[in-house]
């Protein structure tokens, strides 16, 4: 039978829309539904690290770590734009600790138990010598020994840190990831549809029938096979809206955060041990904030909207300050966000054990059904190219082609952003140093489109605050899927920090003109 589609993906978060783009770049139709906004959930919620997982040492998640630390700098060639590369302290005390049920702690008491659970630095240092060379680095630098009673990074710090390890991982702007993965797909051929929910899903002889609601409006699509990307939702959907048993199931896990304004002048990160074996990070973000995160606490209702508690809040406030030599309070925290990881569940004991690895599973009782358990924002493109090799068999396709394929606006050297900044601004001197700046880091080589033949900042339209304009929601909502102030100020930019509730309502009440005027 001719379906409309060949592979049906429900859910448009990072593994979602990744699967979209590798499939279609294979030549096969691709149709995707999102209930929400694109990486409305956990894929705009996360700690934005492209990593190896550091600490995932410790539960000698070697195969995942390797496969993240090559995977880096795959990303980082083909959206410079989104990401960029960070150096990380991490300060060494003595009273450094191990979390009990850490394996590596578990081995360590075994042969040396007068350590008492202590971390030491011979480990940490073995730890990042691993780090340095299991994934191999082409642009990287390896890492760095940092005294710190005299370098900047040991300005902020409590003088009891005199010693610190420096290494490298990237960072990510996580929710523009998924938007460009989508849009690069639908400019491939993929059909996008977001604020859509799939009701239901039926094999009916060899293809799936799919039920889609749109605004209360029902109508039907075909396809030959389904990916299950529901995230913290993909139970659901194989209970729910495909109706089949499952013996695999998720653990959901909390990682909450806090922003505070800037507390340190480098930048540079830090990775911050606790005496009780956990580990936050604290990392420069958007030029005058700092972010730190995150936790871990189950959670149990997948139905409930993750926030940031004030246990939660309490928790990070304190593990800061047993760094910082300016105490930090509630007071300080200025925004907070929250995502659900969908953790496959292996029957580990807590929240932090369980394995942050992916697993699918495919069921082939007629028109086959893949489902998408867990995984990490690092490795979703080696992740859509193993559920390809999956589907392949069912629906054919062609080989894997998205290593080093530039995202949309990434199409220019990880060396070469400052000068992009510095073009920019000479063919539009009415920006500022913040605004090109912003631009570049959103957009790439596509932030000249978007600013098109404009030679004054009136020509943009309407002025919205903190440098958003008319002419970038307008941009925004063509070729971002945005339909409201939040897709705006919340996930496709983060100026929702520098926004008053009225400018922020101003740009819902223009989105709403322009709608009813499309």
């Amino acid at each position: 039978m001719n379906t409309d589609f060949d592979i049906f993906i429900i859910g448009g978060g990072i593994n979602g829309v990744g699967v979209a783009r590798d499939a279609q770049g294979r030549g096969l139709q691709v149709g995707l539904a999102e209930m929400n906004d694109l990486g409305g959930a956990t894929s705009s919620a996360s700690t934005k690290l492209f990593h190896g997982g550091l600490r995932y040492l410790e539960f000698f998640e070697f195969g995942l770590v390797k496969k993240a630390l090559i995977e880096r700098e795959v990303l980082l060639k083909a959206m410079p734009h989104i990401s960029w590369p960070m150096r990380f302290v991490l300060p060494y005390h003595k009273d450094m600790r191990f979390e009990g049920d850490t394996p590596t702690s578990k081995l360590l008491t075994l042969f040396m138990p007068w350590m008492k659970g202590r971390r030491p630095a011979w480990l940490i240092r073995l730890g990042l010598f691993m780090y340095d060379n299991l994934g191999g680095r082409e642009i990287l630098p390896g890492t760095e020994t940092l005294d710190l009673t005299t370098g900047p990074e040991g300005a902020p710090l409590k003088e009891k840190f005199e010693r610190a390890y420096e290494y490298s991982d990237c960072w990510i702007e996580d929710s523009r990831l998924v938007v460009l993965n989508a849009r690069d797909a639908e400019e491939r051929g993929a059909k996008i549809m977001t604020r859509t929910k799939v009701v239901s899903a039926q094999r009916q002889d060899d293809h799936w029938v799919i039920d889609l609601d749109h605004d209360g409006a029902v109508h039907q699509v075909t396809a030959k096979s389904l990916v299950n990307a529901g995230g913290p939702w993909v139970e659901d959907v194989i209970k729910g809206v495909v109706r089949l048993n499952a013996t695999e199931g998720v653990r959901l896990v909390r990682g909450s955060h806090i922003v505070t304004k800037r507390l340190f002048d480098h930048d540079k990160s830090y990775f911050f041990q606790g005496e009780d074996g956990r580990i936050i990070f604290a990392i420069p973000y958007e030029t005058d904030f700092t972010l730190i995160g995150t936790t871990d606490a189950e959670h149990t209702d997948v139905s409930a909207k993750p926030v940031a508690t004030d246990e939660e809040q309490d928790y990070l406030v304190a593990f800061a300050n047993q760094y910082f030599k300016q105490d930090i309070s509630r007071d300080d925290v200025v925004w907070t966000y929250s995502g659900v990881r969908p953790l496959y569940d292996d029957g580990a004991k807590s929240a932090t054990a369980a394995t942050r690895d992916y697993v699918l599973t495919v069921n082939d009782d007629g028109a086959p059904l893949l489902n998408i358990f867990g995984g990490k924002i690092t490795t979703y493109r080696k992740l859509a190219e193993q559920v390809m090799a999956k589907m392949i068999p069912f629906v054919g396709g062609s080989d894997d082609w998205t290593a080093g394929v530039a995202l949309p606006g990434g199409d220019f050297k990880v060396a070469d952003r400052d000068a992009l900044v510095a073009t920019l601004k000479a063919d539009y001197p009415f920006l500022s140093d913040f605004w090109a700046l912003r631009l570049i880091r959103a957009y790439g080589t596509d932030a000249a489109d978007m600013l098109g033949d404009a030679t004054t900042q009136a020509d943009l339209g309407e002025d919205f605050g903190a440098t958003l304009t008319a002419r970038e929601v307008n941009y925004l909502m063509r070729y971002e899927y945005a339909r409201s102030a939040e897709d705006i100020v919340w996930r496709r930019s983060k100026l929702g920090l520098r926004l008053t509730s009225d400018q922020i309502a101003a740009i819902d009440t223009y989105i709403q003109t322009v709608v009813g005027t499309a």
